[in-house]
């Protein structure tokens, strides 16, 4: 009998922990890609073609909130960085009563691309239309999707607020649904490509001799209108690998525009904000995103 119980609770805990994954392309629709614009596929090579994914976290129902968010890790847009940031923000998400989608999107630097630089954001405008084409399925709003960035994760957050056109070449009733996210949260993001870049992400993306027209165009403080989501932006002083002062252009450049929104910077913590910090003075950034979302999912 104790056996059996105990292979219950084990059973119980895992279907708790397990994770939905979605895939948000429609089958055959992923745009820029060789493999799938080829004619003749091998499988082989087919095999090889990683598709990009979403990881759902969602609160019990009766706890849920109508707000959800799209989470996109950071890894200099060449990895991923899963575990150092994403799936804890997304739990610590659903403790709020917030659902939650961890992206994993494609890199540029993958050697199935046509056009490398716009393929994540591709990825992060797909990801929302199909968020909101589906929000009646888990109980949210398709008018409360933000997104929340880390790092390159964060200029990928900053892009898909600025940049208005569909990348997704998507036809039928997908054509309605905005792009646009409703509100961001970026966390040590970058932003500038320019003087106080982080070069991996922006060789990453634009290739090593990018032009001085495509770095501008790529430097999101310069992508800002009035029309950029309200936004909430954390960083480090003391961030050596993406300083601050990319978080102080955005801000400055969202309050120049007159967007809404708050910016933090912390006097230590270098290039990360987890969950589980316990420094007495950054640690706060939890109760100032949490009273912020507030004030937004009250909007």
């Amino acid at each position: 009998m104790k056996k059996a119980i105990f292979l219950f609770l084990i059973f119980f805990f895992v279907q708790i922990s397990a994770q939905e994954k979605l895939m948000f392309w429609p089958k055959g629709e992923m745009p820029n890609s060789k493999i799938l614009a080829s004619k003749t596929k091998k499988k082989k090579i087919l095999a090889e073609l990683k598709e990009p994914e979403l990881f759902a976290f969602l609160p019990p129902v009766k706890e849920r909130k109508q707000m959800s968010v799209i989470i996109i890790p950071g890894g200099g847009y060449s990895k991923l960085t899963y575990d150092e940031g994403a799936f804890q923000i997304a739990k610590w998400m659903n403790t709020l009563g917030i659902s939650a989608f961890v992206l994993n999107y494609r890199l540029p630097t993958s050697s199935d691309l046509v056009q490398r630089e716009i393929a994540p954001l591709q990825d992060i405008q797909a990801s929302i239309k199909y968020i909101r084409k589906n929000a009646a399925q888990w109980n949210i709003s398709p008018n409360l999707v933000g997104v929340v960035g880390t790092s390159a994760g964060g200029h990928l957050a900053a892009s898909v607020s600025n940049i208005t056109t569909d990348y997704t070449d998507l036809k039928g009733d997908w054509t309605s649904i905005s792009t646009i996210p409703d509100f961001a949260v970026l966390f040590c993001p970058v932003i500038d490509f320019g003087e106080f870049a982080h070069k991996g992400s922006r060789e990453s993306l634009l290739g090593e001799n990018a032009s001085a027209e495509k770095i501008t165009e790529y430097s999101m403080q310069n992508r800002v209108t009035e029309k950029t989501p309200p936004t909430i932006l954390f960083h480090n002083q003391d961030d050596t690998a993406v300083p601050p002062m990319n978080s102080i252009l955005y801000y400055k450049a969202m309050t120049k525009n007159k967007v809404k929104g708050s910016l933090f910077i912390f006097p230590k913590g270098g290039h990360r904000f987890f969950v589980t910090d316990k420094d007495p003075l950054s640690e706060n950034w939890k109760k100032l995103c949490s009273d912020w979302l507030e004030t937004i999912s009250n909007k």
